[in-house]
């Protein structure tokens, strides 16, 4: 008998490890990990400048991520708010990437932006007690306002990760209750 199952376990294992080959390349999507993998590689879909909006022009974090103050999110903009500026000063700097804009609000389609601050899954960063306690958006994010198009996190952006975020509460003697992050 004992044959037999490990005559069995010789014959599978090469289909099960062939199996898991194939089902380690798909996304969660069905698309294939090299699909995701290339996806993930290309830039935003507008070529959003932060050091112009948020250093040339002065303008404020939240105008744009306008539910910080309020919410656990800090929201993105709709397309109508960058078309609002962009009507007024038409063409300002790269004409081909406002065209982009005008063409994602003409036809009703919100910009598809790719995250690029992610806390773990298990975490919950509550921007609107942050913002309430004074804590700076370039503390985490890094100095925005002196970046172009972010394609990924800040190299002088905070780590995002518990210790980090635990030195910072212990600077500011802020909570250090694990159900604060952790709910």
């Amino acid at each position: 008998m004992k044959r037999l199952w490990l005559g069995a376990g010789v014959a599978v294992a090469p289909v099960l490890f062939a199996v898991a080959m194939v089902a380690g390349r798909q996304a969660p999507d069905g698309g294939a990990m090299g699909e995701v993998a290339q996806e993930s590689e290309q830039s935003q879909p507008i070529q959003f400048p932060h050091d112009t909006h948020a250093g040339q022009f002065l303008i404020d974090c939240q105008y744009c991520h306008f539910s910080a103050e309020r919410s656990v999110d800090a929201g993105i903009p709709p397309v109508a708010t960058c078309v609002g500026c962009h009507q007024a000063i038409p063409g300002r700097n790269d004409p081909a990437e406002v065209a982009r804009v005008i063409e994602y609000h003409d036809s009703g389609t919100p910009i598809p932006w790719k995250r690029i601050y992610k806390v773990a899954d298990h975490v919950k960063f509550p921007h609107m007690r942050h913002v309430a306690a004074g804590v700076t958006c370039q503390t985490c994010h890094g100095e925005v306002q002196a970046m172009g198009v972010l394609e990924e996190m800040a190299p002088e952006a905070g780590d995002l990760r518990m210790g980090w975020c635990v030195s910072c509460h212990l600077e500011r003697g802020a909570s250090r209750d694990c159900t604060v992050c952790h709910y």
